[in-house]
């Protein structure tokens, strides 16, 4: 039932990934992509030194105008710095995200197409990358062409196999105290929590910040429990949940802070 003073596109943001109808997906299309380029547009809270800036800096100002006996005779100005975050996208595709990983693909889909740097990957008992895959235009395409050539799409899970390697393979190149890391996934997890344990130490080590989004969060009674969410989270920065729009719409907050 629509509450009364909330637009279709509040109610949309509202809405769990599990309950859309078929009908309702390219309305969500839209908004994913509505989403992604906000957060990428959105200016940081720094500024730098700026000739012609929009901000005057008071700081500066005073140390500048000590030579007038204090009177503001040059006043210096400063400017918003855009942030130069990196993103490392991974995203799990087992069967027990099914419901929501077609949802937040889609939004993989529109920050790779919005931020400047930005790494994707998917994995379930192996990982694999698909930033190429997301070149495609058509959301459509993409996905289809990661359905077909991803072997293990709604597989198991063995999520500290998948770090490791990305870890080997790929984390010395692309990870660094610049990089933020953002996994989507459930946690639930098939394999080694010895293995996970050392393979989110490492990812730890190497990045700025770690986000977790687990759909299952916002959960009535949530609690992570289970065997790879509870081996994770001491490594994990911002934990959060994913179940929609407005969900990954906080992780606005999260990047600018980063």
């Amino acid at each position: 039932e629509e509450v009364p003073g909330y637009s279709a596109e509040e109610l949309l943001r509202t809405k769990d990934f599990s309950t859309f109808r078929p009908d309702e997906l390219d309305e969500i299309i839209r908004l994913t992509a509505k989403l992604a380029r906000r957060m990428a547009t959105r200016l940081s809270r720094r500024h730098k030194f700026a000739r012609r800036g929009d901000v005057i800096d008071l700081r500066r100002s005073m140390r500048r105008n000590i030579k007038y006996g204090g009177d503001p005779l040059e006043l210096a100005r400063k400017r918003r710095k855009i942030q130069k975050t990196k993103l490392v996208l991974l995203c799990d595709v087992s069967g027990s995200m099914d419901v929501y990983s077609r949802f937040l693909l889609q939004f993989i889909y529109a920050v790779q197409h919005t931020f400047a740097n930005v790494e994707s990957f998917v994995f379930s008992t192996q990982l694999t990358r698909v930033t190429d895959y997301f070149e495609e235009e058509d959301i459509a395409d993409a996905l289809h062409t990661i359905e077909r050539e991803v072997l293990d799409w709604s597989g198991g899970t063995r999520i500290g196999q998948s770090l490791k390697t990305f870890n080997d393979l790929y984390a010395r190149s692309m990870v660094d105290q610049r990089t933020v890391v953002l996994i989507l996934s459930d946690g639930w997890d098939t394999g080694d929590a010895q293995l996970l344990d050392e393979q989110m130490a490492e990812l730890s080590r190497r990045a700025a910040t770690v986000i977790w989004l687990n759909p299952l969060k916002a959960s009535p009674g949530y609690q992570p429990l289970c065997k790879g969410m509870s081996t994770a989270l001491p490594y994990v920065d911002v934990f959060a949940s994913a179940h929609n729009l407005a969900s990954l719409l906080e992780l606005e907050q999260y990047l600018k802070a980063s």
